[in-house]
């Protein structure tokens, strides 16, 4: 099985990086079988043979510095129809329920739980349980405080929102939050659907508790099984983005799962770690040349 190996520097170092991964593959027992050329000096695909994805990926991150890593079965490379794509830490900048938190006094304890939550060492659902409960009484007002004052879009969101839609691909923002936020997210990125977690809201404060069924690692999983059989799609024809633990299903469920400057369990799922790049270094992990990236403004603006 070959292996398609994909390398992404923003600062222009793919060149050297492909020499010094094709000495060290060479070490490990495999051998480079061909190139497949998209923005050198930037990007730069190499095809491997001789070795598995996972051990490629290893070879290659061990062997290089500065430069992201993609390595997946070369005969499943094929262009996204399908992307899901996490909220917070991943489109956005922030944990919406760490801001939330920070308006009602309660920042720090909160985001250790949010923090262990995400590196997989809580269960997400009671860890969630446990954030929300000590929210109940907060004004609903400070959701639109939030949104105004410290939700910011991601450098790159836009941009790898417009290019997938302009090639034909549906875009998914489903997140473990609420849509309080992924309504308003969704549609300053680009999104076509959101899927999150519903706030219980009564006489215009947090009640402390979410509508079940919870949107959990589980739900994220089943969300892109079921947009990928409701679209005819092959997994193959399937991408997932994400950084936090509760996003390992649907990366792995993905025909191409991009952790983007993830923690390390959610990092290791991952065909690839975009560790430097912008959201848009996940078009170069799918095979996109920047000819085609469209340019979709500022993502200054939440």
């Amino acid at each position: 099985m070959d292996v398609l190996l994909t390398l992404i520097s923003p600062l222009g170092k793919v060149e050297e990086a492909a020499r010094r991964a094709g000495r060290a593959i060479e070490r490990q027992g495999g051998r480079l079988a061909g190139e497949v050329l998209l923005d050198p000096p930037f990007a730069l695909g190499l095809r491997v043979a001789g070795l598995a994805p996972g051990a490629v990926r290893a070879t290659v991150e061990a062997a290089v510095e500065d430069v992201d890593v993609v390595a997946r079965p070369a005969q499943e490379a094929s262009p996204p129809r399908l992307m899901l794509a996490d909220m917070d830490s991943t489109i956005i900048g922030q944990e919406c329920i760490d801001e939330l938190a920070a308006i009602a006094g309660q920042r720090s304890r909160i985001a250790a739980i949010t923090a262990a939550a995400m590196r997989g060492e809580l269960d997400f659902a009671q860890a969630l349980a446990a954030r929300v409960a000590a929210l109940a009484g907060l004004e609903a007002t400070a959701i639109e405080r939030v949104l105004l004052e410290r939700v910011r879009l991601n450098p790159g969101a836009r941009t790898l929102v417009a290019t997938l839609k302009a090639q034909g691909c549906r875009c998914v923002l489903v997140s473990g939050g609420f849509t309080a936020f992924t309504s308003r997210v969704a549609a300053a990125a680009g999104f076509d659907r959101h899927v999150a977690n519903r706030l219980d809201i009564e006489a215009g404060r947090l009640k402390g508790t979410v509508r079940a069924p919870i949107v959990d690692a589980a739900a994220k999983r089943r969300v892109l099984v079921d947009e990928r059989e409701a679209l005819g799609l092959r997994p193959a024809q399937t991408l997932a983005v994400g950084d936090g633990a509760n996003d390992i299903p649907m990366l792995q469920e993905a025909g191409l799962g991009i952790a983007w400057r993830a923690k390390p369990a959610a990092a290791a799922a991952a065909h690839g770690h975009i560790r430097h790049g912008d959201l848009a270094a996940v078009l170069w992990a799918a095979g996109i040349p920047r000819a085609t990236w469209v340019d979709a403004g500022s993502d200054a603006e939440g």
